[in-house]
């Protein structure tokens, strides 16, 4: 489907940094983006097809742009494509994620930098505090007091004297939450 005069394998590449570099905001934002290159600008898909992949690529676990980048690229050039979309879309968060944590880590010796995060440390603290209070409550209205502290108690004496993993923990009162 792609036009005779460019190289796929091109295409691939630039219509996908462009969506990697030009997406802000998680998967759902960036699905305009690559609509507009798969189907507008190159013509890989129609919007048949794309609404189809789309649908798919929301029913499988993971993140759903970079399933749209390796169905595109793979629709078009095989594992080699698939392989090519999926690096030029992630590349430019890549490259973010670098600049940015070099950032961090030339600042994080500054009074201003370390000043700005022990104003910010206490809100967190808050925040955290008033969220565990919100899920507290509701898990004592929907089991009742004297269950909601036994369970807490439990999962403090789990993860505190046990040392069990928190995920091994979430996982059993998950499955308890199912039987009750």
């Amino acid at each position: 489907m792609s036009s005779n005069n460019r190289n796929p394998y091109i295409e691939l590449t630039i219509g996908m940094f462009r969506t990697g570099i030009l997406g802000y905001g998680g998967g759902p934002s960036v699905i305009p983006l690559i609509r507009h290159e798969a189907v507008v600008r190159y013509h890989w898909v129609n919007d048949d097809e794309f609404g189809e992949v789309l649908a798919l690529a929301n029913a499988l676990p993971g993140p759903i742009a970079t399933k749209m980048a390796a169905y595109l690229g793979y629709r078009e050039k095989g594992v080699i494509g698939a392989i090519i979309a999926v690096i030029a879309h992630i590349f430019p968060t890549c490259i973010a994620m670098v600049a940015l944590l070099s950032a961090v880590t030339f600042l994080s010796s500054s009074k201003i930098v370390a000043g700005m995060i022990a104003g910010v440390t206490p809100v967190i603290a808050v925040m955290l505090g008033t969220m565990a209070y919100e899920f507290g409550e509701k898990a004592v209205k929907g089991l009742g007091i004297y269950v909601g502290i036994g369970l807490f108690v439990i999962s403090f004496l789990l993860l505190e004297t046990v040392q069990l993993h928190p995920a091994i923990v979430i996982v059993l009162f998950l499955a308890y939450g199912t039987v009750h």
